[in-house]
């Protein structure tokens, strides 16, 4: 009799997963969409409350290779460093919803360390679909790149023009700044308005995903809340696109989105700088193909406690196709170009890369391959162009393996 029992609920479940995520639009959380098939989802008969447990497994072999400018060979460093296999995400979560207006999320990556082992957590209110509140740690809104579903990427690496620091020609007590933003804490209010325009603005801590603390104060220099306030807007014209860089379950879609965003990241108490940026972005999705295209910029100001008056401009940006050559085969190339040095110096890195990314059928696994060069052009001097990419292998290949359920 328990037995029978057991099984009646384990099949409303399934029945009711597949009935939702046919019927529901997909609330995205960063990981796995909520009404994702992959794996099971519990919900209840009035469809008010749904719980999904996910989990995501990322693994990865590296080669990288380094040029010789800054490695002492007195010292025996190799030209290959950072290399070998690595774990970078074995995510645990689950995500749902609740008495129909709320969405939450939480995911703990155990291949973290420090703040990063709490990846997300946070819920998510709708009043409407034009309005709701998102409050916790998640994703700042800010480049196609980060929003992406993690997993879903082109390439198994980010652009390296989101994730290098910016060369600065003074030593700072604080972290070199990089254009990305990547996962913080905080508050937003988001929407999506007549299944066409969509806008996210809010407030976050600045200080990224590795502090999960209150750690700030009053900015001295401008005196407000020394917190990130950023803002973003975009178009999608053919209803909302899923944010995804090839999936092969969505290989007959017509989706676009434009959008441009800016933050502004206001320190204070450090002997560091406030730190503006803004983007513009491109992403559409037409059958086998996907293509994005992102540029950006930054503006680095030092504090006053600096006494250094001068401001420094970085900009950036890549553009990336992918195509399915066959239903679980996509192919892709990327060119990222990063003004490392600033607008003040000649020189830029070039970055071109190519992936090829295989989906293992009715299995949940993705294996990718893919190669980058990092070149340099238009530099004034032979050290400039040793320095600009100090510390950025010259060559990287990298196989991945990942799993989500």
């Amino acid at each position: 009799m328990i037995t029978k029992k057991i099984f009646a609920i384990v099949m409303a479940s399934s029945i009711s997963a597949s009935v939702f995520a046919q019927t529901e639009l997909n609330m995205e959380n960063g990981v796995i969409p909520i009404a994702d098939d992959r794996g099971f989802t519990l919900q209840s008969n009035d469809g008010n409350f749904v719980f999904k447990p996910y989990l995501y497994l990322q693994a990865t072999g590296n080669y990288k290779y380094y040029d010789d400018e800054g490695l002492d060979k007195a010292y025996n460093q190799d030209n290959v460093a950072n290399s070998g296999f690595a774990m970078p995400y074995a995510i645990i979560g689950f995500t749902g919803k609740a008495f129909g207006k709320i969405d939450y999320n939480v995911s703990i990556n155990a291949a973290a360390s420090g703040g990063n082992v709490l990846q997300q957590a946070w819920i998510d209110y709708a009043v409407s679909p034009a309005l709701r509140f998102r409050v916790g740690k998640f994703k700042t809104p800010f480049t196609h790149a980060y929003l992406t579903t993690l997993g879903e990427t082109l390439f198994s690496s980010l652009p390296t023009s989101l994730t290098a620091t910016a060369i600065l020609p003074y030593a700072l007590n604080a972290v070199t700044p990089g254009i990305g933003t990547g996962f913080d804490i905080g508050v937003e209010m988001h929407g999506f308005i007549a299944n066409k325009f969509g806008y996210e603005v809010g407030l976050w801590n600045g200080t990224g995903s590795g502090q999960n603390g209150a750690t700030k104060t009053i900015s001295d220099d401008l005196h407000i809340p020394s917190l990130l306030y950023a803002g973003r807007l975009t178009f999608q014209p053919y209803g909302a696109m899923p944010l995804t860089q090839g999936n092969p379950k969505l290989l007959h879609e017509k989706k676009m989105l434009v959008g441009v965003s800016a933050n502004y990241n206001v320190e204070s108490e450090n002997e560091s700088t406030n730190d503006f940026r803004a983007g513009v972005e491109f992403a559409m999705l037409m059958n086998r193909w996907y293509v994005g295209v992102e540029a950006y910029y930054m503006r680095i100001g030092f504090t006053d406690r600096q006494k250094i008056d001068d401001s420094y401009n970085y900009w950036g940006g890549y553009g990336q196709v992918g195509y399915f050559v066959h239903r679980q085969l996509q192919l892709g190339l990327r060119y990222d170009f990063f003004d490392r040095n600033g607008t003040g110096k000649d020189g830029i890195l070039n970055m071109p890369a190519a992936t090829i990314n295989y989906f293992i059928p009715k299995t949940n696994i993705k294996l990718s391959a893919m190669y980058q060069y990092i070149g340099r052009t238009g530099h004034a001097t032979q050290l400039d162009r040793d320095i600009d990419d100090l510390g950025i292998c010259t060559h990287m290949a990298q196989v991945m393996l990942q799993y989500a359920f």
